[in-house]
């Protein structure tokens, strides 16, 4: 048996990374465990944001064990990789079992092209077998992103691509928006990225707004539209926004539902 909790991610940072170019109101000094537990969500994507963690990552992980599912990035905030940490990643996987997938933020730069080639993409598709065990490969996405004919074509070797708008006014477009990812991903499982704050505008997010992403994805789940929703970010969790906890309260009361999937035809 399912619940809608099994579902939910918290998406992780370093503590304090958004304290600095985002107009947060005060520092954080939550953790991504301590996001993970405070959201009472079973599994985290943990992305490196300017270089921070700094590797090795391994005694970060350690203390992700309890979680469900952990996945970590190969391309972290800003798309910033390097063969040096994906070889890393795909090591930490070996010695974490609880690690399900690898995951590459900011992937796509303005004119629709990857961050790593078709090629580089087909080359780690090849490393996704760690121990007998099958790792997601998974991405970011933009709304902004789904009109460049480049797109597609990385979303065909991605095992799952995260849908998410920037500026919380284009919201009321979720439908529109989200249709059209269908469309250009068609093959590839499907998250839904709720932001908790409005990175687009450096404003509070509405709770208006919040309840809309919350419950367009709960009945996207429930249709099997989607495979799970992200909470951005762990770092923002300690600071008593609206939004953020509104959204605890949401999960406290939606995430004990047993996920019964009425597939659309």
């Amino acid at each position: 048996m399912e619940y809608v909790r099994d579902k939910f991610w918290i998406w992780g940072h370093e503590s304090g990374s958004h304290d600095k170019g985002w107009d947060i109101p005060k520092p954080s000094r939550m953790t991504p465990a301590e996001g993970a537990f405070y959201l009472d969500v079973p599994n985290i994507i943990m992305i490196r944001y300017e270089d921070k963690p700094s590797m090795p990552f391994d005694q970060y992980t350690i203390a992700f064990r309890p979680l469900k599912q952990v996945v970590w990035s190969i391309t972290g905030a800003g798309g910033v990789t390097s063969d040096d940490e994906r070889k890393h990643v795909f090591d930490l996987a070996r010695k974490f079992p609880n690690i399900t997938g690898v995951f590459m933020d900011d992937f796509f730069t303005g004119a629709g092209e990857g961050v790593l080639s078709v090629e580089q993409l087909q080359a780690i598709r090849k490393e996704l077998i760690v121990d007998g065990r099958k790792l997601d490969l998974m991405v970011t996405t933009y709304t902004h992103n789904l009109n460049a004919p480049s797109v597609g074509k990385y979303l065909e070797l991605c095992d799952k691509a995260s849908i998410w708008t920037w500026k919380a006014s284009d919201l009321v477009d979720m439908e529109m928006n989200f249709a059209k990812f269908e469309k250009v991903a068609p093959k590839c499982g499907k998250l839904l990225g709720c932001y908790m704050w409005d990175y687009g505008t450096h404003l509070p997010m509405p709770v208006d707004l919040m309840k809309i992403q919350c419950e367009t994805g709960l009945q996207w789940l429930r249709d099997g539209r989607i495979e799970g929703m992200i909470f951005l970010a762990s770092c923002i969790c300690d600071l008593e926004l609206e939004a953020v906890e509104w959204t605890r309260q949401w999960i406290s009361e939606a995430g004990g539902e047993t996920l019964k999937i009425r597939k659309i035809l």
